[in-house]
């Protein structure tokens, strides 16, 4: 069954075209101009494709000039109050150390606190995993329509060749403003993406849905940070503890590191999935500021990010609804089987562990 799984792998990317390229290249396609709607359809959205569209995709956005400008977002939602996630590491969803059973492993969702927009500026400017707070404006439910609408209108609404080509408005338009710290882990969305960066650059690895045994998903108990203030009260000062959730809620999450920080983590984690480290190599892309991904529903992918001059790194998503026809019932097919200790055989569900993420 390996061998055959293996030579899925081989062949779902041959076939999308995105044979492994060097280490240091991309096999995401590039087009200099945003493509009709139709030639979206047919090229990268029918066969599961990502895009990369060029600088020619936001230039004509008032974001792109006036939102990398130091003062400008700090100025037009001064008096606005932002949900900010707050982690000790800047890793908000993802793996960490159960509090009790150290040497087990828990699902962490960040610490979210409503702060006043410029001290949300000044907190992010300020992350430090050494100082033991990382700050990351990511929240997740249509906030540029929300919190951020006084600046909504610096961009388009929606993106008007993926629209007409997925026949549908996006669901949710969401603004992320962090720094360097801030990184996202393997997961994948039930939505087509449009991911526009606005300061600074994303860097992506990517795998298609048809290597879902390679990230190991299990389930984990869910956990939350929770924050102890000193007596002054002040956010730079926050201590973040971890809590488990309760009641006891699970979620199944890729078990996958994909950027260890040590050469022992590297080789514990090569040890623990070999199918991960000895498969082929994660399809790299990076997103410079006034370019636009097409990320694909089911696609699983790792995000982490450079500032810009600002020192910030900013970026606009629009997810629009997926279509849930046959590749979906292929792909729970696909997830049912055993390969190994690597898959839980459960069915795919969106109340399971799906949350919503870059």
């Amino acid at each position: 069954m390996e061998r055959a799984v293996r030579e899925l792998w081989a062949e779902s990317r041959d076939l999308l075209g995105l044979g492994s390229p060097s280490p240091d290249a991309s096999a995401v396609p590039r087009a200099d101009q945003p493509p009709s709607p139709l030639a979206f359809l047919r090229d990268h959205v029918s066969p599961g494709r990502p895009l990369i569209v060029s600088a020619a995709a936001t230039r004509h956005w008032p974001a792109s000039s006036l939102w990398p400008i130091a003062s400008y977002l700090t100025d037009a939602l001064r008096s606005t109050a932002v949900s900010l996630h707050l982690t000790p590491d800047g890793r908000a969803d993802a793996l960490a150390p159960h509090p009790g059973r150290p040497s087990s492993k828990c699902f962490a969702s960040a610490h979210v606190r409503r702060v006043d927009f410029p001290a949300a500026i000044e907190l992010i400017r300020g992350s430090d995993p050494a100082a033991g707070l990382v700050a990351y404006a990511q929240q997740q439910d249509d906030c540029l329509r929300g919190e951020y609408a006084a600046v909504a209108g610096d961009v388009d609404a929606h993106v008007p060749w993926a629209s007409e080509a997925l026949g549908c408005l996006p669901e949710a338009v969401n603004l992320w403003i962090g720094n360097a710290h801030s990184v996202t882990s393997f997961h994948k969305d039930h939505y087509d993406n449009i991911y526009a960066v606005v300061s600074g650059e994303k860097h992506f690895l990517l795998l298609p849905p048809t290597e879902h045994h390679r990230l190991y998903v299990r389930d984990y108990p869910a956990a939350h940070y929770v924050a102890e203030e000193d007596a002054g009260g002040k956010h730079q000062q926050l201590r973040l503890k971890l809590e488990m959730d309760e009641p006891e809620r699970i979620v199944p999450w890729s078990s996958v590191d994909p950027c260890p920080g040590s050469p022992e983590e590297m080789a514990a984690q090569a040890s623990a999935f070999p199918l991960y480290f000895d498969g082929p190599a994660p399809i790299r892309c990076t997103v410079r500021a006034g370019e636009m991904l097409y990320l694909p529903s089911m696609w699983f992918h790792h995000v982490s990010q450079s500032p810009g001059p600002n020192g910030l790194t900013i970026a606009v998503n629009y997810w629009y609804d997926m279509q849930f026809d046959i590749k979906y019932a292929y792909f729970n097919f696909l997830r049912s089987l055993e390969i190994g200790d690597c898959s839980s055989g459960k069915p795919d569900a969106l109340e399971e562990g799906d949350l919503e993420e870059e």
